[in-house]
């Protein structure tokens, strides 16, 4: 299982400096060996995500120090030469203390500054979170290689909770932080994962105080707060309670088949490929309760994001779903997938008869739940 739980030191933010002559110190201590002359990379990451050097200096005793401008809070990273991992500090007026064995540089001190102290607050705390998680995971792998389904229920219900403690602890540490660049990172975050809506978001950015409103993750904010709006405006259209828009594409055959046509009592619209594996193994699923609810009125239609129509036909045929089909066969051009705003697949909307959205992206034992509820 992929980890869920992300560590904020891969979040970064590069904000610009001016002239002014007051900067940063940052004072270095490192154990475990380090030769005199080892090198010291001081490194921001540029706007496609790629690191690159800002300052160098060498290790002298084990120690080293190394100075530059900061205008207003900056995230930078340490890096020692031949060795793996990386410390960030936040760059800021004042002097920085690090303290780091050499072959743990993830898990060094930093202190002295207002920022790194919050952001330090922040990631001991956020560790010991991402602990659980990974002890989770580690017992969740035990028991499935051991065929210990109960296990992996329970273990699998205890990981969304922490999933949701894990939210709810960002969420608080953004508003009890305002003062925090760290506080814009997550903003930023969750903006972009789609983890918090705009409202909250705005209302969390308002709340920052001048000085992080200056940040350049403060100002990206601003640019995924209107992406967000725009998405979450377009969203209204297929969101629980509206009408789902009308559709049409060709069948198989070559034929133009409308969703209209394609309604029944209860309607799945389901959005999958031939090439999408978590859609191929959920059909086994979906073809096990159309069987059993079609004939109470359970319809079908399928739309694929194919590109190839030969893949598209097999995929049919293999996995023997026998409900309506249509696929324009332009992958996530496809224009019923825009209209819908699919971006990920498998995605399922159900309609009632009126075709009005009443569930969407149900799975497995939850979707004939939702299906047997509705045609009782």
């Amino acid at each position: 299982m992929r980890k869920i739980l992300l560590s904020v030191t891969v979040i970064v933010g590069v904000v610009a400096c001016n002239s002014k002559p007051e900067g940063f110190v940052l004072n270095g201590t490192l154990t475990g060996d380090v030769e005199n002359g080892t090198q010291i990379f001081i490194r921001k990451i540029d706007e496609n995500n790629q690191p690159y050097d800002i300052d160098t200096t060498t290790v002298e005793n084990g120690k080293f120090t190394i100075s530059g401008p900061a205008d207003s809070p900056d995230l930078m990273y340490v890096f020692v030469d031949k060795v793996q991992g990386y410390t960030p500090v936040v760059a800021e007026k004042g002097e920085i203390e690090l303290s780091a064995q050499k072959d743990s540089l993830n898990f060094a001190k930093v202190k002295g500054t207002e920022q790194n102290d919050i952001f330090y607050n922040y990631l001991n705390e956020s560790r010991a979170l991402s602990d659980q998680a990974m002890s989770i995971q580690r017992d969740m792998q035990n028991a499935n290689m051991s065929g210990n389904e109960a296990t992996v229920n329970s273990l699998r219900d205890e990981f969304a909770e922490l999933q949701e403690e894990y939210k709810n602890f960002e969420l608080d540490f953004i508003k009890n932080n305002p003062n925090g660049l760290i506080s814009a990172l997550l903003i930023e975050k969750g903006l972009n994962t789609r983890m918090v809506e705009s409202e909250e978001a705005q209302k969390m950015y308002d709340a920052l105080t001048p000085e992080i409103k200056e940040t350049l993750p403060a100002k990206n904010i601003l640019k995924s707060l209107e992406a967000a709006k725009a998405r979450e405006e377009k969203g209204k259209s297929t969101a629980i309670g509206a009408t789902a828009p009308d559709f049409s594409g060709p069948t198989p055959d070559g034929k133009e088949l409308s969703l209209k046509e394609a309604m029944g009592k209860v309607t799945i619209i389901d959005f999958w490929a031939a090439w999408c594996k978590p859609c191929r193994v959920e059909n086994p699923n979906v073809v096990k309760i159309y069987n059993k609810y079609h004939s109470k009125g359970l319809n079908i239609i399928g739309v694929s994001l194919d590109r190839k129509e030969e893949d598209w036909k097999k995929a049919i045929a293999d996995d023997n779903l026998s409900w309506n089909h249509i696929s324009s066969l332009d992958y996530f051009n496809d224009a019923v997938a825009k209209l819908y705003n699919v971006e990920a697949i498998p995605a399922t909307f159900i309609l009632d008869e009126n075709g009005v959205i009443i569930a969407k992206n149900l799975r497995g034992d939850e979707l004939e739940s939702k299906i047997s509820e509705l045609l009782q």
